[in-house]
């Protein structure tokens, strides 16, 4: 598959975000990270294309443009 659309571990997503394995976890629970494919309940996989998506549509240019809830 393409480096994009290849399936990656949570542990592998959480490094290429700048994040911990914890924060995707925390997301996945409340909602609000990015998208994610489970294939069991242990097993937990992203796509590198989902993960740059999810950090654009939080790209702002000033502070003005988006208040965090």
């Amino acid at each position: 598959p393409d480096y994009f659309d290849c399936l990656i571990p949570e542990k592998h997503a959480a490094e290429f975000l700048g994040y911990t394995a914890r924060a995707l976890q925390n997301w996945r629970l409340r909602g609000g990270g990015p998208a994610y494919v489970k294939i069991s309940a242990r097993a937990i996989r992203y796509r590198r294309k989902d993960l740059i998506a999810w950090a654009e549509a939080l790209t702002v240019r000033h502070s003005s443009e988006h208040a965090l809830t």
